[in-house]
């Protein structure tokens, strides 16, 4: 009998430390990728120093112009390294496409909606009948839980006024799978009003993608953006992470306070 207990005693013994070496391998495996994604970025935002003057989150300002513009792709500042949070689940866990959604899933209707984030909820409204495109992509990542757990990466505080979100890797470099164009609702006077829900994109018109921006403050631009939706409530939630500023204290970058989407949610 004795023998029998010593065991079994030895046996879950195994068991244990078996499981014991699975997670200190995982926490490894966990370690080791954050740290190449830092290397990642930090290369990148290195890099960005002789692809444009001054890189921006969104290579926000080009060689031409003093005016930050959210873009798709680059958006990293040369001076600071953003800090990429675990996503649940992480990106590459997450579902990808090869073309962007039929317009006709925004039903030419307004929808409404509302984003569960972190620092509280978010409601607001979409543009199916004047932005169809722009609407039925944010539809379908939003039912798809592509946001889900992710972080907005960008805010800007000086000439224009944005809370930037939508870029799984935190880097801005990244799309569902496929970009997307013409432009849509474009404002004919260039001006922006708090609460505009537009998308990003890159120089290119048909670079739209996964990414997406919030202007907390009136904003104008020369160059236009989809403008598919407009906040109705909670826009106090990112004039709270605007006062807040930057990680590295400049007015264009990472927010100092983290904005997590945890579920978009429409009717």
């Amino acid at each position: 009998m004795m023998a029998k207990r010593n065991l079994k005693r030895e046996r879950e013994r195994k068991k244990a430390l078996a499981r014991q070496q699975r997670m200190i391998a995982k926490a490894k495996r966990r370690r080791r990728n954050q740290l190449i994604a830092g290397i990642t970025v930090a290369a990148v935002a290195v890099g960005g120093l002789g692809w444009v003057v001054v890189a921006s989150i969104m290579a926000g300002r080009d060689s031409t112009s003093a005016e930050p513009t959210p873009l798709d792709t680059g958006n990293v500042l040369a001076t600071e390294t953003p800090v990429v949070p675990e996503l649940s689940p992480p990106p590459e866990a997450r579902a990808t496409y090869s073309a962007p959604p039929d317009p006709a899933l925004a039903e030419g209707r307004e929808w409404t909606g509302v984003i569960t984030t972190s620092l509280g909820s978010i409601e607001f409204t979409l543009d199916g009948v004047n932005a169809p495109q722009a609407t039925a992509n944010f539809i379908q990542l939003a039912r798809d839980g592509y946001w889900d757990g992710s972080s907005c990466h960008r805010i800007t505080t000086d000439g224009i006024y944005v809370l930037q979100c939508g870029s799984l890797t935190f880097d801005g470099t990244d799309n569902p799978g496929y970009q997307f164009g013409p432009l849509e609702n474009i404002p004919a006077d260039g001006l922006y009003p708090a609460g505009t829900m537009a998308m990003a994109r890159a120089e290119a018109e048909d670079s739209q993608g996964g990414q997406f921006f919030i202007t907390y403050q009136q904003s104008a631009w020369d160059n236009g953006y989809s403008v598919f939706g407009q906040v109705t409530s909670g826009l106090e939630l990112i004039e709270g992470v605007a006062a807040n500023g930057t990680v590295g204290g400049g007015t264009d970058g990472q927010p100092a306070t983290t904005v997590t989407i945890n579920r978009i949610e429409l009717q």
